[in-house]
């Protein structure tokens, strides 16, 4: 399944200058998508089976609309002002299945003649391709910002909870970091999962070589995807698993940070 999936779907047609991108859906005002107010791209297909996804509707490759370049910069300029002091993030779905379309998005926004737009990409990381990272070079030299999903700090676990090994994301997370490229790190906390100071702990000796993180979203996990999948006729993996109790979210969130400078520090110490 995850094999297929990675051909991904980028498409140029013969009379433009930009590649086609199979679109699921446009929000003009997204909050939480970045920095300030962004305009948000969520593209359609993913490799990914997360159990706690509330978007199964993305996972297919050939769903949503074929969309050009141009259509999202007309919809961006009609709100321009809007995103002074935001910009443009495209998610998902997995956006980096469609790479020569994000390349060219971002390009154009930042060659936006009323200003360079910032741009951000929302990933999970997982259809880089560390064999292949030249692929990937004109997306990444035209990304501003990353905010990078690591789903479970345990390589088994993260199997169980999302169906893939997390090699594929921690190479990606180390390209960023080689590219010195900002990135915010996500993690949803689910109640019985992901919610133990053990596993957050991990999770920040994880992330503790990439001195690029300039943030860090602990994600509480909720429920209001369930309906999708009520209406799809997909089974929910997390049947019965309550709301993630916000209230233990500093404690973990202080457990990432305790983990991430404990590493941070013997990895200076290994240096020497």
């Amino acid at each position: 399944m995850a094999e297929m999936t990675l051909e991904g779907v980028d498409a140029r047609p013969e009379d433009s200058a930009f590649a086609l991108g199979r679109v699921h859906s446009i929000e003009t005002m997204g909050t939480v998508d970045g920095p300030g107010i962004r305009f948000v791209v969520f593209v359609q297909g993913c490799p990914m089976r997360c159990a706690y996804c509330h978007n199964p509707d993305t996972w297919s490759v050939n769903g949503g609309t074929m969309v050009t370049v141009e259509h999202l910069m007309d919809e961006f300029q009609s709100n321009h002002e809007f995103y002074r002091s935001g910009g443009i993030t495209v998610s998902g779905g997995e956006p980096l299945l469609q790479p020569e379309f994000l390349a060219d998005l971002f390009c154009a926004m930042h060659n936006n003649p009323d200003g360079r737009v910032h741009t951000c990409l929302d990933s999970c990381g997982y259809a880089f391709d560390p064999a292949h990272p030249e692929k990937f070079d004109a997306v990444l030299n035209e990304t501003d910002m990353v905010l990078l999903d690591i789903k479970h700090a345990d390589p088994v676990e993260h199997k169980k909870l999302t169906g893939c090994d997390p090699a594929r994301i921690l190479a990606f997370g180390d390209e960023l970091a080689r590219r010195k490229i900002k990135v915010v790190i996500r993690h949803v906390v689910v109640p019985g999962i992901t919610d133990t100071v053990e596993e957050c702990e991990k999770l920040g000796c994880l992330i503790a070589p990439w001195h690029n993180v300039v943030g860090l979203e602990m994600l509480p996990y909720h429920t209001m995807g369930v309906v999708k999948y009520e209406q799809l006729g997909i089974p929910y993996k997390l049947e019965g698993v309550p709301q993630m109790d916000t209230a233990r979210m500093p404690e973990l969130r202080n457990a990432v940070m305790t983990g991430m400078k404990k590493r941070r520090a013997e990895l200076k110490n290994a240096i020497g």
